[in-house]
């Protein structure tokens, strides 16, 4: 049985995850490939190697072109068709020629962030705005993810409990507390493990949090296994610890008498 195991040690987000995904050997041409199904345009992925306190990992870069900066702008000035629906993004990924499996993947991610912040904000699912997370780079990052764990075929995936960081963020809404509130409450709704090592930084992005809850199905230390191939994810932090998700893919040795031959 292949495990996959996710070390999240410094957090989660969507471009780690992706970055890792990658890291592990995932096919890039054919990633782009599928990526490419998806009819979006406005945007180029730069994919990298670099280090974080010395340990190398891939970098994941959506950039956004000219023309969509504005997404960016921190004062909530967001042309019309930047203000992606829940039903605008589903339709955008049913439209596509994805496979069945990743389309529900994707949809599913969504599905709890845009829940979370419906929640949050005391709103209804249909009136959430995607602004911060469902840019295209959000969009891209979940799409993305989907699409390389159909192409990594694993029987299982188990997460370690997430290292959540603490302080404050500056987001469109002003300062909000960390864990932002839409992270905490999809961590709440899947009963996701947490805790917070004092680390002022957002460690654990909603999206990050999305990918677990979609994906994780027990949580706790590395489950033994024989490690096949790590992949580290590089986040766009500098700290103490090294910004970095840790993935690492092995067969669990269930029957002890197989290892005897």
């Amino acid at each position: 049985m292949r495990i996959l195991y996710f070390d999240c040690f410094a957090g989660i987000s969507g471009d780690m995850t992706l970055g890792a995904m990658l890291d592990l050997g995932v096919d890039r041409e054919q990633f782009l490939a599928e990526l490419g199904k998806l009819n979006v345009e406005g945007f180029t992925i730069d994919i990298s190697k670099i280090k974080k306190n010395a340990i190398e990992g891939t970098d994941v870069d959506v950039i956004l072109h000219e023309h969509h900066h504005h997404e960016h702008d921190k004062h909530g000035h967001h042309h019309h068709h930047e203000h992606r629906t829940l039903q605008d993004i589903e339709g955008i990924i049913d439209e596509s020629t994805l496979d069945q499996e990743v389309k529900k993947l994707s949809k599913a991610m969504f599905v709890k962030v845009a829940q979370a912040e419906a929640k949050i904000h005391g709103a209804a699912l249909e009136d959430i705005h995607f602004h911060e997370v469902g840019a295209l780079d959000s969009i891209v990052d979940i799409v993305g993810v989907a699409i390389c764990m159909h192409m990594l075929k694993v029987d299982k995936i188990v997460s370690s409990p997430l290292h959540l960081g603490t302080g404050f963020v500056k987001c469109q809404h002003g300062m909000i507390p960390i864990p932002a509130p839409a992270t905490l409450e999809i961590l709440r709704e899947a009963s996701i493990p947490s805790y917070s090592g004092g680390i002022r930084k957002e460690l654990v992005t909603p999206t990050g949090a999305a990918i677990i809850a979609a994906l994780a199905e027990e949580f706790g230390n590395m489950p033994e296994m024989i490690v096949e191939k790590v992949g580290y994810g590089a986040g766009k932090r500098e700290m103490e610890i090294p910004n970095l998700l840790r993935l690492t893919v092995g067969e669990e040795k269930k029957n002890k008498f197989l290892m005897m031959r």
